[in-house]
């Protein structure tokens, strides 16, 4: 993984690689040092991962990330900040940043934030692996038996997940089984649609499925705050869901915000990926 650093601090970035390096996260393929942002020399680098400091003379980072979103940079964005206030965070998630990592550094968090943006960026890749394989066949009709062994392991990813004893965690696996049998994603089909397909009564399945997976993010974000380590946490909160959602779940068991909000599409996706691994 190639990544960029965008920070005025030659302090920070020398403290950023050195973590980068000795933990084997990706390459570093430039950095800003002391200069303002290059923005044509950062698109032609072409990194798969930028750090940028929110706090920056001239350009502040979120002005940074909207135009080399506009110039048609396809990295991932992490924020560095000391700054709290819900209305940056929220004009940052909106001009694109997947992330924030907390100043003053700590190695814990970076190493952690960066694996989960490696292996978001695996998640998309195999995803668009998939489409491309199912693009532009008509679905198929349902073979019968459904697929045992991808049905045992959902079934065994939503147990680590703690929504096992969730009446939305069966509709969420016959939702994964229709999509596997089908050869499309969720992305493709939309959870109402394909619910709509599968249901008598569609909405109460989604909002079933929903519940599931409000305990899924509740479940995975106490395991974060007891543990950032925990194995299942480094496994699924970003294979799975929204990572800042994740964040913002943990900072509600915390007493610090509203809480995080999971996505019914990325889940099932997730799911898709992890039950044809192995």
């Amino acid at each position: 993984m190639r990544i960029y650093i965008i920070e005025d601090d030659i302090t920070v970035i020398s403290i950023l690689e050195d973590i980068v390096e000795q933990n084997e996260l990706g390459t570093i393929c430039g950095d800003t040092a002391d200069a303002p942002p290059d923005l044509e020399g950062i698109l032609a680098a072409d990194p798969d991962l930028i750090l940028v400091d929110l706090l920056m003379p001239g350009k502040d980072g979120i002005q940074v990330v909207r135009e080399l979103k506009e110039g048609g940079s396809r990295a991932k964005f992490i924020m560095i900040s000391q700054v709290s206030a819900k209305e940056l965070i929220a004009r940052a998630y909106s001009a694109g940043v997947d992330f924030f990592i907390q100043k003053p550094i700590n190695l814990i968090e970076v190493r952690q934030v960066i694996q989960n943006v490696s292996r978001q960026i695996e998640n998309e890749q195999a995803l668009r692996a998939i489409q491309s394989v199912f693009a532009g066949r008509a679905p198929a009709p349902p073979p019968e038996p459904p697929l045992s062994r991808e049905r045992r392991r959902i079934k065994h990813i939503l147990s680590q997940l703690g929504m096992a004893g969730e009446k939305g965690s069966q509709d969420i696996i016959e939702l994964c089984i229709a999509l596997l049998q089908r050869g499309q994603t969720a992305s493709q089909v939309g959870v109402a649609a394909l619910c709509a397909q599968l249901s008598d009564n569609p909405k109460t399945m989604e909002q079933r499925a929903r519940r599931a997976l409000d305990r899924g993010l509740n479940h995975i974000a106490s395991l974060g705050v007891e543990d950032y380590t925990n194995e299942f946490f480094t496994r699924y909160s970003a294979r799975l869901f929204p990572f800042q959602e994740v964040r913002a779940e943990m900072a509600h068991l915390q007493g610090k915000g509203p809480g995080g909000k999971a996505n019914l599409r990325t889940f099932l996706d997730g799911l898709l990926i992890l039950a044809e691994e192995e």
